[in-house]
């Protein structure tokens, strides 16, 4: 399980990265939600021993492990649906004993390293119908259970599967064919959910799209947006400073619900302005870019797969985290990877980011 490693190949790069972005999420929260800091630190302290810990495990016996692993992913996103604590009329939370978290969160670790042994198993079949198959069921099980109570996290993780797919080398004939399916069908389902009877998305799902839409005709529902883009705009080049006390800051007229949470850009737009914003997409790409050429220099497919999709995991996320918050699109529940307030989401972050710097560790001898 342990290794010895030569330590001249361990990312600290990364690890700086991280943890830098981490701590600016820190001073967010603790300006969005005073009395939600000292979690948010705590959940630091526990992402960094988690992956201190994982980057020291080798990578290649939990992929010995991926049945269990996602055999207990798909039993916690049942109890999910049958036993889930709800909040905002959405049951995405499993409470055991005292402990309170987010299965969908981690479900998105296993879905990597399931994947990752699979797709390095069956690399020559990749390409062939049974293959696909079978991997489009095993996927799809995880994903019809997330999607009972988050759409946004299923589309998120569905794209991250993707991602896998095509890293590990399906043939471009599939791709193009694929993209020539998917086009049309996805005008058609458009079509679909506009019709006052469909049964495609919950109704309001659909709401949130019209309100995206046409914010003038939904203000009840566009009005979280819109004071977001306001925000951002509001905080100009430099922002109006951490827990400032403006009388006519969007966030303390409390204009904004969960600002700690999916709409945490928006605070950092207003209290650090453009440069703080820029900082915070710099770095996120920054550790996507830096997973991704950790995973050129992996030992084998499953370690290039691990590295690029949580690559991808960081990049989708951030994308329509910030995409909502500037109204690129729909109004969606995804938090901003280590900037939003949820240990679940901080945890799980850090703990993948462990196993990217354990493939580092292990580079490719040639």
């Amino acid at each position: 399980m342990f290794k010895m490693y030569s330590f001249r190949n361990y990312r600290i790069r990364l690890c700086l990265y991280v943890i830098g972005i981490t701590v600016i999420g820190v001073m967010v929260v603790g300006s969005a939600r005073q009395s939600l800091q000292d979690r948010q630190v705590m959940g630091m302290a526990l992402g960094i021993g988690c992956m201190l810990v994982l980057s020291l495990f080798d990578y290649s016996f939990l992929l010995k492990l991926v049945w269990p692993i996602y055999i207990v992913n798909i039993g916690l996103l049942t109890a999910v649906i049958l036993k889930g604590t709800e909040s905002h009329g959405q049951s995405r939370w499993l409470d055991i004993g005292p402990i309170q978290f987010q299965p969908s969160e981690l479900s998105k670790i296993a879905m990597i390293l399931f994947f990752a042994a699979f797709f390095m198993r069956y690399q020559e079949q990749i390409s062939t119908f049974r293959a696909l198959a079978v991997s489009a069921v095993l996927a799809g099980i995880p994903l019809v259970l997330v999607v009972q109570s988050d759409l946004s996290t299923t589309i998120v993780t569905a794209l991250i599967f993707i991602t896998l797919l095509f890293v590990a080398g399906i043939s471009y004939k599939i791709i193009a064919g694929a993209a020539a399916i998917c086009a049309p069908a996805f005008l058609v389902i458009l079509y679909l959910i506009m019709q006052p009877d469909q049964e495609i998305i919950k109704g309001y799902q659909l709401i949130r799209i019209l309100a995206w839409r046409y914010p003038q005709k939904y203000p009840d529902y566009a009005y979280q947006q819109q004071n977001s883009i306001m925000a951002i705009g509001a905080g100009q080049l430099w922002g109006k400073g951490l827990n400032n006390n403006n009388f006519d800051s969007v966030k303390n007229g409390n204009f904004i619900s969960e600002p700690q949470t999916d709409f945490i850009f928006s605070i950092v737009g207003e209290e650090l302005g453009f440069v703080g914003s820029a900082a915070i997409v710099i770095l996120l790409m920054l550790i996507a870019l830096e997973c991704v050429l950790i995973g050129r220099k992996a030992k084998d497919l499953a370690g290039r797969l691990i590295c690029c999709g949580m690559a991808a995991w960081i990049g989708f996320q951030s994308f329509v985290n910030i995409s909502v918050t500037t109204g690129l699109m729909p109004n969606t529940g995804l938090p901003l990877p280590f900037i939003s307030y949820g240990l679940t989401s901080l945890v799980s972050l850090y703990m993948g980011i462990g196993i990217v710097l354990n493939v580092g560790l292990q580079p490719k001898k040639y």
